[in-house]
């Protein structure tokens, strides 16, 4: 895996001085240029001093003041002279990266007319520093800043008053400066945050190189930029404030070429106004959520609004679903008890208040919140919108839009009320590096997820697994990473490892399962991962394992709020899954504990306290422990948790002495086979026994039958050449059973040519899902399998979030086609591919 961890090298700097002021709402007014790949406009940020604003520590600030050594400002022309010339004021520092910065001016928000009532109403009770008398600027703002929910129309009309008001002519101008990761602004003779301007207007443009944002081609060759999920997040994009604790809401208003959609994390379904005297559209969003900055996403393209009439011909009208999802989870006495009875235990009590019309007990700061809403609570499907390029239409109206519905009231049944009142999702480039990507009401799904045309089998196409369990996914994100985020981002398992858990659940539950066909699909898929998560450890940096590497530090930062996250810009890590799968058995681990069905409980209970909040592992960790006394005294504590599991690396003792318990969980079908010799390729957690002259598997069901497949298949491959032949119907199996089939046979030393024709013709594999398909193309890497290169050439054009390990398979074999192969590939994608892909690829190629 590469050099040694380098922290100086992947450690990515949160350089705002969070803890002395606070960016509360920021409103973008942009404009999108395709012919120079960049974006130009202004930045609007209303502030209010932070939590430390009083301490007296600010006076010559910099990025990395309060740190030590941990960064050094990246040397300049003007470096010196900035720190030279600080004279003691106060320093407002932004996350910023690959920005031209023009111009940062002071607005006179004293000439908003609207604005001046609000000296006349009372003040609102959630400022935390009083404004300096004298300045009525900062009183106002701290009085927009401050208004209740219950007026979040007016506080949004008067933010964007605000933000067209002429610049100030105090007479003290507004300096900054610029290095790698920071912008830097000093008001000259301001001393503190609480003089410090309140709300300032920053003029700036974009660079195409930037890595926040991706310019590029759609599938049908038309120019598009979208917010990419860089490691950097949104500092390329606008200057902000990144680390997490700075939540904030925002307005966007954003032009681009008639044709074109846009689309933005906002709460508001926007359509365009068309500009007569430019020729351009206007999109205008809203969120009133207070969010991180790093979920911030935006997408502008020639996108194709998915028709929505044949929503309902695989499955039927959203209303017919049966069991489970018929309940409205407001209903659901279970849930009503249970949250009484924590109620009881006084969980909701610090720091929360009851409102709205369900008088539900809210602990997050004040915000028009949906789980205060009683239609919210019965809303299982909320408004959404599939977006494609056209070329895609078809299949994302037979393949996504059929399934969201299933899957938006599955995740409602299964965590409650949806925490945002809509959603668009979007299939983007083929160069985008993921399998898809959660924002507030906006989820990237790569072609990935697509398949090709299959004949639907029951309730549910068998190709459309891998497009609905990557739904269920980043529908899970929705509760789990943002309407409940991590306070430390080195924790990522805490969205990530929720999701993947949560998945296998929301689908189980879209696609109707009864419990037995649920835990044969669960053990099935902890099957798969144990054996990903195995791999991925053997051929990893140990730091990189390690689930919480911040340890006893964890949401520790410096006395300004700055801090860095750990590895960030590690290329690697952006394709390592051990946050996804180590969490994820982590909470299986937890669930075997108290039992699945109250572990869910639990979940709802845990997304009613902490919605809209920031939380560490032990907030989740220390609720479960004291929700189930009796499991510490049997010896689940939160120190073990941490020990064993979030603060090393390598393998959990539960783990590895648990994994054999998804193929060995009871005696099934029987299994016979030739020779014994077929199964000492087979891993061990795959058992057998004999019994009146035959071998039994000891295994699941669904992993028996592949265990039956790679007996037949191996045979089949050992009789090639001795004139027996085998003519075999196309079996009915799963696409994870198909995975597990084609993982076991890369085990296998040789194969022929002939057996891997008859089995690329049997199971169809170039109509298979991506992750049938790439276990395929390893087959045909390591067999040098000649006739299938072009299986290999075209998952690499068209699969690039899953293409990167291929490019290593063809070098590592030292065979000249393969290595020809790799880098025509790379010759042809890498002005499209991500820049994190493309790094990586290119260290394995070049």
């Amino acid at each position: 895996m590469g050099d040694d961890v380098n922290p100086d090298r992947d450690d990515l700097p949160l350089r705002a001085n969070t803890s002395h002021i606070l960016v509360r709402h920021y409103v973008l007014d942009l404009d999108i240029h395709f012919h120079t790949q960049v974006i130009t406009g202004t930045l609007v940020l209303f502030l209010e001093p932070g939590p430390g604003a009083g301490e007296g520590a600010w006076a010559g600030e910099g990025p990395g003041a309060g740190e030590g050594d941990l960064y050094t400002a990246q040397p300049s022309k003007t470096a010196d002279s900035w720190e030279d010339e600080s004279n003691g004021d106060f320093t407002l520092v932004l996350d910023c990266c690959d920005l031209a910065v023009s111009k940062v001016e002071e607005l006179d928000v004293a000439s908003v007319l609207d604005l001046l009532g609000l000296l006349e109403e009372v003040r609102g009770e959630e400022s935390v520093v009083e404004p300096q008398p004298g300045s009525q600027s900062a009183v106002l703002i701290q009085r927009l800043i401050s208004l209740p929910a219950t007026q979040w129309k007016k506080q949004h009309h008067l933010y964007s008053q605000c933000s067209r008001a002429p610049a100030s002519e105090s007479g003290r101008p507004l300096v900054f400066h610029t290095d790698r990761w920071s912008l830097q602004v000093r008001h000259r003779g301001t001393r503190t945050p609480q003089e410090f301007p309140r709300a300032l207007r920053i003029c700036y443009e974009t660079k195409p190189e930037g890595g926040s944002v991706r310019w590029t081609k759609d599938q049908d060759n038309r120019s598009c930029v979208y917010t990419a999920g860089s490691p950097i997040n949104n500092r390329a994009l606008f200057p902000c404030q990144e680390p997490p604790v700075a939540m904030s809401t925002w307005q966007a208003r954003v032009r681009a070429p008639r044709g074109c959609v846009v689309l933005l994390s906002g709460e508001n379904q926007a359509e365009p106004t068309h500009l007569q005297e430019t020729g351009l559209c206007s999109w205008d969003y809203y969120v009133t959520m207070p969010m991180p900055a790093s979920t911030f996403t935006l997408a502008v393209g020639s996108w194709s609004l998915v028709p929505t009439a044949q929503q309902t011909a695989l499955f039927g009208a959203p209303h017919s679903h049966t069991g489970s999802l018929d309940l409205p989870f407001a209903a659901s006495p279970q849930f009503m008890f249970e949250r009484s009875a924590l109620k009881d235990e006084k969980h909701f009590e610090s720091g929360c208040t009851v409102s709205g019309e369900n008088n539900v007990s809210c602990c997050h700061v004040d915000y028009p919140c949906r789980f205060t809403e009683a239609s919210a609570w019965s809303q299982r499907i909320i408004p959404h919108r599939v977006f494609a390029p056209p070329s895609l239409v078809p299949k994302a109206q037979f393949q996504i839009l059929p399934l969201l519905p299933r899957c938006l009231a599955a995740a409602h049944a299964t965590l409650g009320v949806h925490p945002f009142p809509r959603l668009d999702i979007l299939i983007v480039p083929a160069g985008f590096s993921s399998l898809g990507m959660a924002s507030p009401h906006i989820i990237f799904l790569s072609q990935s997820v697509l398949c090709g045309e299959r004949d639907g089998v029951g309730g549910v196409q068998p190709g459309l697994s891998l497009c609905g369990s990557r739904l269920c996914h980043e529908l899970s994100h929705s509760w789990f990473g943002l309407a409940i985020g991590a306070r430390d981002w080195t924790e990522e398992w805490i969205s990530e490892g929720f999701a993947t858990y949560l998945e296998d659940v929301i689908w189980a539950r879209a696609q109707q399962l009864s419990r037995t066909e649920t835990d044969e699909q669960s053990k099935l898929k902890a099957l798969l991962r144990w054996r990903r998560l195995s791999e991925e450890l053997q051929n990893s940096e140990d730091q990189l394992q390690i689930l919480r590497p911040n340890m006893e530090s964890t949401g520790q930062v410096s006395e300004s709020g700055s801090s860095f996250v750990k590895h960030a810009l590690n290329p690697e890590k952006n394709f390592m899954q051990v946050h996804y799968l180590k969490g994820y058995f982590l909470l299986r681990f937890l669930a075997s504990k108290v039992e699945d069905e109250r572990f869910l409980s639990f979940f709802k209970l845990f997304v009613m306290k902490y919605h809209g909040q920031l939380i560490l592992s032990q907030d989740f960790l220390q609720m479960l422990l004291e929700t189930f006394p009796d499991k510490e005294r049997q010896g689940l504590t939160l120190e073990a948790i941490h020990a064993d599991w979030l603060d090393r690396p390598g393998i959990p003792k539960w783990l590895f002495e648990g994994s054999a318990a998804w193929t060995q969980t009871r005696l099934v079908e029987e299994v016979k086979a030739e020779p014994v010799s077929p199964f000492l390729s087979l891993p061990q957690s795959v058992s057998f026994t004999h019994r009146n002259g035959a071998y039994i598997c000891c295994c699941d069901d669904l992993v028996c039958s592949v265990v039956s497949e790679v007996v037949k298949w191996i045979g089949l491959n050992q009789s090639v050449g001795r004139g027996r032949k085998r003519k075999r119907a196309r079996p009915k199996v799963t696409p994870e059973q198909l995975v597990l089939l084609l993982e076991l046979l890369l085990e296998e030393a040789e194969l022929s040519v002939t057996s891997l024709c008859t089995i690329q013709r049997t199971y169809n594999l170039q109509e298979q899902d991506a992750e049938v398909r790439h276990r395929w193309c390893e087959l045909v890497v390591k067999h040098k399998h000649t006739e299938a290169y072009h299986d290999v050439e075209h998952f690499l054009q068209h699969d690039q979030a899953m293409g990167v390990y291929l490019y290593g398979e063809l070098m590592v074999h030292e065979d000249a086609r393969q290595q020809a192969l790799a880098r025509h590939c790379l010759s042809l994608l890498q002005d499209e591919m991500d820049q994190s892909a493309r790094r990586v690829v290119e260290e394995m190629v070049l």
